[in-house]
């Protein structure tokens, strides 16, 4: 992707985002654990903002997941870049990137190749963006069978907002090692998994949210 590209890129997001917050704008910024990570986000103005009726409704219809950095995707990413050995020289699927953090924050540590998987196409274009941001490369994919094919370890935050992607973490574990962090479920304990800890996160930008969503576990899964 050029510059050019990467232009066009920020362009569609930004159509994509007046269509349900016309006021908003999206800014590049460095994230608080990860500063050498930048994503293009939500002005941090945004939650100041009081939102008409109609506007919340359209959040809730058609939200741009991908223009926040959501608290498990932050954990995760943090993690990645202070245990590189989970990533060095592997091929890494992140499953609904989002903003991209997690899939961008392996390239960084020094994944051989990451493939982030997603059917909503803005999420991928801003992936895309996110990754041009930070001078790095992930491959796009909207087919989860053939990216689990590829992969040496699979990463996924905050998917399972819907209860129904929780036979994706049984799916997971046949392409290998897994990280999951979870946000969302707070009697999760995934069948397989270990934990690995917990730690305290917010959305970013920070949507003041409820504290019982700050609190993010990461869980391993890994060939015995």
């Amino acid at each position: 992707m050029t510059e050019n590209e990467k232009r066009v890129g920020l362009d569609a997001l930004h159509q994509c985002l007046h269509r349900v917050l016309p006021a908003v704008s999206l800014r590049s910024q460095s994230l608080p654990n990860t500063p050498q990570l930048r994503l293009w986000l939500l002005d941090e103005l945004f939650p100041e903002q009081a939102l008409e009726p109609e506007v919340v409704n359209r959040i809730m219809e058609e939200p741009p997941y991908w223009s926040f950095c959501w608290a498990s995707g932050q954990v995760l990413a943090e993690y990645l870049i202070a245990h590189p050995q989970w990533v060095k020289g592997h091929c890494v699927v992140d499953v609904g990137p989002g903003s991209g953090v997690v899939a961008i924050a392996a390239a960084m540590a020094g994944a051989r190749k990451v493939i982030a998987c997603d059917l909503d196409a803005d999420a991928l274009t801003a992936t895309r963006v996110n990754a041009l941001e930070n001078d790095v490369e992930v491959t796009l994919s909207q087919d989860l069978d053939s990216a689990l094919a590829e992969a040496d370890l699979v990463t996924a935050a905050d998917i399972l907002y819907d209860r129904e992607n929780l036979p994706l973490l049984a799916r997971f574990q046949a392409a290998g090692r897994v990280l999951l962090a979870d946000s969302r479920v707070p009697d999760l304990n995934p069948q397989g998994y270990r934990l690995l800890g917990q730690w305290q996160s917010c959305t970013w930008p920070d949507l003041g949210e409820s504290s019982e969503y700050n609190g993010v576990r990461l869980f391993a899964s890994e060939p015995e």
